[in-house]
């Protein structure tokens, strides 16, 4: 299972609109930016903290400079690219009235809803069917097995094979025959699939296209640009935790590496 091409957005908005029931705009601590990618170094986070203190060093706050350039390089850079940087420093009274209104519930923290995640996840068929119960909020784009099945080798890579056992015991044949494993059965499995892709490119008969589409093993691997919010993402981080299905912990590793996600979405009310 694969994360790739991670990208959040619209933070700054999210944050005016959180204050804008109680049109307390003055209070935001917040700073947004975007610097060079080049300079995206010691001096360019030094320089961001410092404009942070500059602007907020009063007795709403009390900035240490150590601190934000932590939380910058921990969870503040939102997106690096060749020619840029984007970046969210969140204050700490934004996060306090951020923390509030999630633990008031729905509709209170609606502004999560505005905070945008995408990402190319490949994941098994299986996999994709439970995630596809979150409908909500989200979009996905997805390679097509339809179209494109029959136009490569079919081996073992093709499938989710992360926590693979080949050597559990199926069949115990003793004495006429030695024991049959896992291991066994996935070779008859891919040499079975591979076969009948071979005479469909052969002969363009479309029942062998057809066999194989109806035995294809739901571990087949297949990529979707996945798009969906913060408010979706904590949906299914508190469903999905502890899932007896090891791709739901792979998904929610990826989900706590993305900015501010200890503060957001990982947050307990």
């Amino acid at each position: 299972m694969k994360f790739e091409k991670t990208w959040t957005g619209n933070w700054e908005n999210a944050f005016r609109g959180l204050r804008h029931p109680f049109e307390s705009y003055a209070k935001s601590d917040s700073l947004f930016g975007i610097a060079e990618s080049d300079a995206w170094l010691d001096d360019e986070v030094q320089e961001v903290a410092q404009s942070y203190i500059d602007n907020w060093n009063d007795e709403r706050v009390d900035p240490q400079i150590e601190q934000i350039r932590s939380d910058l390089y921990e969870k503040g850079i939102l997106y690096y690219g060749k020619e840029a940087a984007e970046y969210a420093l969140l204050g700490a009274k934004d996060l306090e009235l951020a923390q509030k209104m999630i633990k008031a519930g729905t509709p209170n923290d609606k502004f999560l809803r505005q905070i945008f995640v995408s990402v190319d996840i490949t994941a098994p068929l299986y996999w994709w069917k439970e995630m596809d119960t979150y409908k909500v909020a989200t979009v996905a784009n997805s390679t097509s097995t339809m179209h494109k099945l029959a136009t490569t080798p079919i081996t073992k890579e093709c499938f989710e094979m992360d926590d693979y056992t080949g050597s559990l015991k199926v069949f115990e044949n003793f004495p006429y025959s030695p024991p049959e494993f896992v291991d066994d059965m996935w070779e008859n499995i891919i040499d079975i699939c591979e076969t009948l892709r071979k005479w469909y490119i052969k002969t363009k008969d479309i029942r062998y296209w057809k066999e194989l589409i109806r035995i294809l093993p739901e571990s087949w691997l297949q990529t979707r640009t996945w798009t969906a919010n913060y408010s979706t993402l904590r949906n299914i981080i508190h469903w999905r935790k502890g899932h007896k299905l090891t791709e739901w912990k792979s998904f929610l590793d990826w989900a706590s590496e993305l900015p501010y996600a200890d503060d957001l979405l990982f947050f307990e009310n």
